[in-house]
């Protein structure tokens, strides 16, 4: 049935070239890699770049290379951008024992950037920690680390996400709280689109707090992941819609129990309304397995329209 599932037309995976692109050499240390456009000042270290905007608004420019480097924003307006999309890649460098980014300005946009190999002691390296403001994220890569994006909460500010890899992510050991390829706290709106989730390795796909979701034209792809959860966690509730996302579920399961959670933690938000339609599902062929498409704690009428579910998949549970 995922052989079937998967010959049909796949969504707009735009992030995918990333995957693809050639693995630039080191960057140098008179490359003078970080450049404000504005100003065209030229920086040997991010931090610097950073803290030349301030409180203003600005775009700096990453070089190709590897970059063992790391900031901190706490004012400002910035955008992250790469010189070349895919090949600017941060590499296992973190600040504050967080990220490589660590976002609490006044919004900031990540662009073509690469995040890989975050690990830090509390089990939650992460590409980008989010602690306040708007924040965009386009045509990046996030791989090989506890976590990809990590927010505080801010419900004021909304997250968007749209043409991003999230790859080879989470964990749940160490007997420390497990890390999600993407875990939001409670922002006021989340974002995804034209993403692409895969291969996790551990805890769930997509975790959001948010009180307003807008998960539309993703892929799931499970089949190389190695006891995850859940695809979709709303763990507090949500309103909003999730549609025209292809889920394929794999074999190695922490928790296969569902799909799309609603609500399995608390009932903060609303959920009355939640649209999840169009949506396309497949299990893993002659596993036998009980599986919710949706279950759902909320206690709330969900607006559950058409959806594509394979052989083992149930529409929706009350849990």
């Amino acid at each position: 049935m995922i052989q079937m599932l998967l010959r049909r037309p796949l969504l707009p995976l735009l992030a995918l070239p990333l995957l693809l692109a050639p693995m630039p050499l080191p960057a140098q240390s008179g490359d003078a890699p970080y450049v404000v456009a504005e100003s065209g000042r030229a920086f040997g270290r991010l931090q610097q770049a950073v803290d030349a905007i301030g409180e203003g608004q600005g775009t700096i420019r990453i070089a190709p290379g590897y970059h063992r480097d790391c900031a901190v924003q706490t004012a400002g307006h910035i955008a992250f951008v790469a010189a070349e999309p895919g090949r600017s890649i941060f590499d296992g460098v973190t600040c504050e024992g967080k990220a490589a980014l660590v976002l609490r300005g006044d919004g900031a946009r990540v662009d073509g950037i690469v995040f890989q190999n975050m690990r830090v002691p509390d089990g939650n390296g992460a590409g980008i920690r989010l602690e306040q403001g708007d924040l965009t994220i386009v045509n990046s890569l996030f791989r090989g680390s506890e976590e990809g994006i990590l927010t505080a909460d801010d419900p004021q500010s909304t997250l968007t996400i749209e043409r991003s890899t999230f790859s080879r992510l989470g964990r749940c050991d160490r007997g420390l709280s497990c890390a999600h390829s993407v875990y939001t706290g409670a922002y006021g709106r989340v974002v995804v689109t034209h993403s692409r989730f895969e291969k996790g390795s551990g805890g769930h796909y997509l975790k959001v707090r948010a009180a307003q979701v807008d998960i539309r034209d993703n892929s799931f792809d499970d089949t190389q992941g190695t006891a995850t959860n859940y695809m979709i966690d709303l763990p507090a509730g949500a309103t909003g819609r999730i549609a025209d996302n292809l889920f394929v579920q794999g074999r190695d399961k922490e928790n296969y129990s569902a799909i799309i959670a609603v609500a399995a933690e608390a009932r903060d938000n609303p959920s009355r309304g939640l649209s999840i339609e169009g949506n396309r599902a497949s299990l893993p062929e002659g596993l036998g397995r009980n599986v919710a498409f949706v279950a759902d704690w909320s206690g709330e009428p969900l607006a559950i329209g058409a959806n594509d579910l394979g052989p083992g998949l149930k529409r929706y549970e009350k849990r």
